[in-house]
C-alpha cells in the first residue's frame, strides 16, 4: 500500500535521511521515496498511515 505524506517541516537532505532511516528501521521492507522540493513523502509498505505517521513525529517532524 503507498501512502503519501506532506512533511513541511522537512528542510535539507539530513532531514531526509533522518526520516528514511526511522521508517526503515521499524519497516525494513518498506520503499520510501522523498521529494524535498514538495516535501511530499511516500512510502509503500503494509504498515498503516497511522503508524508511518507516528514514526515520522518521533524524528521531530510534522506530518500536515
Amino acid at each position: 500500500m503507498a501512502i503519501e505524506l506532506k512533511v513541511p517541516s522537512m528542510v535539507c537532505e539530513g532531514c531526509v535521511e533522518t526520516v528514511t532511516k526511522a521508517i526503515k528501521t521499524h519497516e525494513p521492507e518498506a520503499e520510501v521515496d522523498i521529494d524535498l522540493t514538495s516535501k511530499k513523502v511516500t512510502v509503500n509498505t503494509e504498515a498503516s498511515e497511522e503508524s508511518i505517521k507516528q514514526i515520522i513525529v518521533a524524528t521531530g517532524h510534522e506530518v500536515a
